[in-house]
């Protein structure tokens, strides 16, 4: 988890877009959203998130391939610690770990 988030940012997902799609109900929790093809309108009061994501080569390697999902972030009229505790939240519903 980061100390901070920018307005704008990007990051790539090790997950299909099926795998996200299956997440982010729960990763953003109570807000509302709209979906629109391969983006997401999120109304975080008093502002909003719009999350826009594209599959990009899988990482390889050796004989490991890990898919990608390049998914660009957007807030408007949220302030830094409004966007830190959304994505707080966010962070910890996303994050995927094994063992």
């Amino acid at each position: 988890m980061q100390s901070s988030y920018d307005e704008r940012f990007q990051r790539d997902m090790g997950c299909t877009e099926a795998e996200w799609l299956g997440w982010l109900p729960a990763a953003i929790g109570e807000c509302t959203w709209q979906r629109q093809g391969a983006s997401v309108q999120v109304d975080i009061p008093p502002g909003r998130l719009y999350l826009q994501w594209e599959p990009r080569p899988p990482r390889v390697i050796a004989l490991m391939r890990m898919p990608v999902l390049r998914v660009s972030f957007r807030f408007e009229g949220l302030d830094e610690a409004q966007r830190y505790a959304f994505m707080k939240r966010f962070d910890l519903y996303m994050q995927r770990g094994g063992g």
